[in-house]
């Protein structure tokens, strides 16, 4: 009885700090929904304080601002041709690099996950130059090279983990079958990979929709996305409040939503990964 109630104590106050871990990672939500109801004037006085009246207006001047629509496209497509880039990139790379061994691979590996601890703020100048000169800057494709350069390291590695698990007895019998090596990988190994997949994708969803650095280095205004359309509220002398919450609100949404739908895949998929490699 003494063991079973110094047990109970020990998971309610593990529970109580994990209720309370939670309310603090969630209160910048708190105040990014409350304020974008709110006036500017009374985000200035009290931005805690619960807004008087749930007013739209905030989001209607928001919207019409910073054309939302338009921003909001141009975002999707930009991560929807990052993401695919990255997954079929990766994948394919890792399970050549798995399924081959040889001295160049297990370098080519080392080179990857080394190039992950790379900052970029320290490759930001050599970036610029490299974009000028292949002309790069002001196009949607030169952004996606970007980030397909950027993103390989990290999924590249989930993917050679997750690669090591799947039993070559599969492929082997494919290959007897008469299957091409591209029909084994795609046919046979890749949907063997949902759920790292899943975890590819999600990370780099969340990076790239909501990266400013880059974008506002390599395209800047030829091709706004949502984080570089919200920077119009903060000027030199003014910075809108009121209506920046909206936008940032409208913004979150779709990027929560998509997380909260996927999340259990990317436990699901390191563990697996992790574990049976």
């Amino acid at each position: 009885m003494l063991e079973r109630k110094r047990f109970s104590t020990g998971l309610f106050t593990a529970e109580v700090i994990g209720i309370l871990l939670a309310l603090l990672f969630l209160s910048p939500f708190y105040f990014l929904i409350i304020n974008s109801f709110k006036k500017l004037k009374d985000i200035l006085i009290d931005a805690a304080k619960l807004p008087e009246h749930f007013n739209l207006d905030n989001y209607r001047r928001a919207w019409e601002a910073i054309d939302f629509p338009i921003v909001f496209m141009h975002s999707v497509v930009l991560t929807c041709l990052s993401v695919a880039g990255l997954v079929i990139i990766s994948s394919m790379t890792a399970y050549r690099i798995v399924r081959s061994p040889s001295l160049f691979n297990r370098l080519l590996f080392t080179m990857f996950v080394a190039a992950m601890i790379i900052p970029f703020q320290s490759v930001m100048l050599p970036l610029m130059k490299i974009s000028a000169i292949f002309e790069l800057r002001g196009h949607l494709y030169g952004i996606v090279i970007c980030y397909l350069g950027f993103g390989v390291s990290l999924s590249m590695f989930l993917f050679h983990g997750f690669i090591k698990s799947v039993p070559r007895e599969i492929e082997e019998a494919a290959v007897v079958d008469g299957c091409s090596p591209y029909g084994v990988f795609w046919k046979i190994v890749f949907p063997v990979l949902r759920p790292i997949v899943a975890t590819v994708v999600i990370l780099n969803v969340l990076w790239i929709w909501n990266d400013y650095l880059l974008p506002v280095l390599v395209v800047n205004n030829t091709y706004t996305t949502i984080p570089l359309a919200i920077q119009l509220f903060f000027g030199q002398y003014l910075r809108k409040w009121d209506m920046a919450m909206a936008a940032l609100t409208l913004s979150t949404i779709p990027i929560v939503l998509f997380f909260l739908f996927l999340q259990k895949h990317i436990v699901e998929g390191i563990a697996a990964g992790s574990i049976k490699g």
